[in-house]
């Protein structure tokens, strides 16, 4: 933090970052010791102060005093040679300080290392470390901070290449309070990577005109410049009348330099029968299928304590497809499978009822499925309330029976997030048929 404060001319009390970077220097000098104490005595033969190998702490320190200017070798070969022990938020230090010193061979082995966990996803574009778990109490098991520390690495190695960006945009999408991270520190370790990786990218000094065509005709042109980099007007709306039925053309040209962010979003009423699943960053998935009776029994303990044979409820699941016959008294088991891009918090799905089926279960509240959602049954939709949905795929399922006779139409099960609408999705509609 006082080196940063310095780069950026903030006036600090005289000899503190210098005696810092002193007490810093002995503490590394001595774990260097402990370091070549136990590589000197490997058999324990002599009652000297020792560790092993380099930890976590070392990689931070070893970071901040080359920033400062001291370079210990030891240490630096120490932590190359532990770095498959580290965390890979320690990694990302020892990454930058090997950059700072032009060791590019081990730099190399590090990017490789953390590579490992890097994962993708290209319809999302977004790009994130998939982090080993089990030390989340400790500084350096810190998620986003890891993920910040990354960034900075690529901002120094790679700051035009493909992963950057997307990690940037992880990072956004991943906020747990709209305007922060879940830390004061955390925050500012994302925002300081950002603005390295702005910096480094060249993104900071766009000199560029934007304009949006529609079918053709301008619709609105902007200039973006240093100047009003955070405040250009950057939204155009099309409502109304300006949509007509059919296929339309929408054009970006831009004129100039600078990268080209955007996005669309588009809210509409439609009439056409057999409604298809929509969505990106949340997707639902939703199954019907028959469940049919089977004989199951299982070895139980008597009232005289002797094997008995004890017969227990058991069903086969058979796939229901658009417009599948089920007869009045089927049981029918509906299962929502739910695809998450990120971590999110206070989301909503709503599954459409069609006419002719009824829940089994009638009373709302906590029923322990597999989401710990609070689960409301009402006449037209089953709603599923779910306070927090880690990034990956999930599922849940409640069972409806058939009653009523006839040809009937569930609409698409609709997932939103309830502070946040622009997150949304939806399932496939379904038509089943009941009969006698």
């Amino acid at each position: 933090g006082l080196q940063i404060a310095e780069q950026n001319d903030v006036a600090l009390v005289p000899g503190v970052l210098e005696r810092g970077v002193a007490w810093l220097t002995r503490y590394q000098d001595k774990q260097v010791t402990l370091l070549q104490n136990h590589d000197n005595d490997p058999e324990h033969k002599k009652d000297w102060p020792r560790k092993s190998q380099a930890d976590n702490l070392d990689a931070f320190v070893f970071m901040v005093l080359v920033d400062a200017g001291v370079t210990n070798d030891a240490m630096r070969d120490y932590l190359y040679r532990d770095r498959t022990n580290l965390a890979v938020y320690s990694m990302s230090m020892v990454g930058m300080a090997l950059h700072k010193l032009g060791e590019q061979e081990k730099l190399d082995m590090i990017l490789q290392n953390i590579g490992q966990y890097l994962e993708q996803d290209d319809e999302n574009q977004t790009a994130w470390l998939n982090l080993p778990g089990g030390y989340w109490w400790h500084w350096y098991g810190s998620e986003y901070e890891a993920q910040a520390y990354y960034l900075k690495l690529l901002c120094r190695t790679d700051p035009k290449g493909e992963v950057a960006p997307r990690l940037v945009k992880y990072l956004l999408n991943n906020r747990k309070h709209a305007t922060y991270w879940n830390s004061t520190r955390d925050t500012a370790i994302c925002i300081e990577a950002m603005a390295d990786f702005l910096k480094a990218s060249g993104e900071d000094k766009p000199e560029m005109t934007v304009e949006v065509w529609y079918d053709g005709k301008l619709q609105k042109a902007v200039e973006i410049t240093p100047a009003n980099l955070f405040s250009f007007d950057n939204r155009l709306v099309l409502e109304g009348e300006a949509l007509t039925d059919g296929e339309h053309v929408v054009e970006l040209r831009r004129k100039g330099t600078g990268p080209l962010y955007y996005n669309a979003y588009q809210t509409n009423f439609t009439l056409e029968d057999f409604i298809t699943a929509a969505g990106l960053e949340i997707k639902v998935q939703r199954k019907y299928y028959r469940l049919d009776r089977v004989d199951k029994t299982i070895k139980a303990a008597g009232s005289r304590g002797q094997v008995v044979d004890q017969k227990v409820e058991k069903y086969e699941r058979v796939p229901l497809v658009n417009l599948a016959e089920v007869k009045s008294g089927d049981l029918v088991e509906i299962e929502l499978e739910i695809d998450s891009r990120n971590d999110y918090e206070y989301l909503i799905f709503e599954d459409m009822k069609p006419a002719g089926f009824e829940p089994v279960d009638v009373r709302s509240g906590y029923a322990g499925n597999e989401l710990g959602a609070y689960v409301e049954f009402r006449d037209n939709r089953v709603v599923f309330l779910v306070r927090a949905l880690a990034r990956g795929k999930h599922s849940v399922s409640y069972r409806m029976r058939a009653e009523i006779p006839g040809r009937f139409s569930a609409l698409p099960t609709k997932a939103s997030a309830m502070y946040a609408p622009e997150l949304r999705g939806n399932s496939d509609e379904i038509k089943l048929q009941v009969v006698d």
